[in-house]
């Protein structure tokens, strides 16, 4: 599927969702139905796929099979109700594990989702993402609380998944600013920062691939992902995107969209 040239008004496509597949708390039919409920007309389930690693969000390998076969029913069943598509959010850890690799190109999936939520380090690979409190933890556990290097590693990871390919949206491209700006307020503001992000996002324009606009943070948080002072970045470089509610509840699949449109429109 060419999602550059299917997604119409992209009010009524959200392509991101977790399940019981990873870390989700309901299953796949319950999301189905809230989705039918809630007007949509393109809805995309899209777990953690399986890392090399430990992780209690990801997907297990051998469950695979049984994710893809509970997609097909679910299609069978909602079919003349709504598009319903078998994706996976793919994390990029290095040259031998991303979206390019070839498992998950040899997988039938619609389309791919492609992010980062694990940078290297002297212990390993660290998941930067989950709670600012977590966060501040690993920063001096694994990082000698250096906040330029893990912040600077996030985006670099981003540049070799983009440069590697494989899949057709970016996810929450700029996620690490939450917890870095709750770690050390300003930070975003920061010319370093800016700096990144603004390569970040020359290169998704040059790939041609989806930015995704999350909206999981708003509610509690007010956040888009990415922030809303990169969103006319975007524009200008005519990246497309999509607005995702990433839930992991049926009943919050949309949540913070109508807020995030609202928010896009005044720019």
């Amino acid at each position: 599927m060419d999602l550059l040239k299917e997604i119409g008004d992209s009010r009524l496509y959200n392509l991101h969702s977790h399940t019981q597949f990873c870390d989700g708390r309901a299953d796949m039919e319950q999301f189905a139905a809230a989705a039918v409920a809630q007007g949509f007309t393109h809805y995309g389930f899209s777990p953690h796929a399986p890392v090399p690693i430990a992780s209690p969000c990801n997907m297990s390998a051998d469950d695979v099979t049984a994710y893809l076969g509970e997609c097909e029913r679910l299609k069978r069943i909602y079919g003349d109700k709504i598009c319903l598509y078998a994706a996976m959010e793919i994390d990029y850890l290095s040259d031998e594990w991303g979206p390019s690799h070839q498992f998950f190109q040899s997988l039938p999936l619609d389309y791919r989702i492609g992010s980062v939520h694990f940078i290297p380090s002297e212990h390993g690979m660290i998941d930067v993402d989950g709670r600012p409190e977590d966060f501040a933890v690993k920063m001096r556990e694994h990082f000698h609380k250096d906040l330029r290097h893990v912040v600077t590693t996030f985006y670099r990871q981003t540049w070799a998944m983009l440069d590697a390919g494989g899949f057709d949206i970016v996810g929450h491209f700029d996620k690490i600013g939450f917890n870095a700006s709750k770690y050390q307020p300003g930070v975003e503001q920061e010319p370093w920062y800016r700096q990144l992000v603004a390569d970040t996002i020359d290169l998704i324009a040059q790939k041609g691939v989806i930015a995704e606009i999350n909206t999981k943070a708003w509610d509690a948080h007010q956040r888009l992902f990415p922030s809303l002072q990169w969103q006319p970045m975007l524009r200008q470089r005519h990246i497309p995107v999509v607005v995702n509610s990433d839930a992991h509840f049926p009943q919050l699949i949309n949540a913070g969209r109508d807020h995030a449109f609202a928010l896009l429109q005044q720019q």
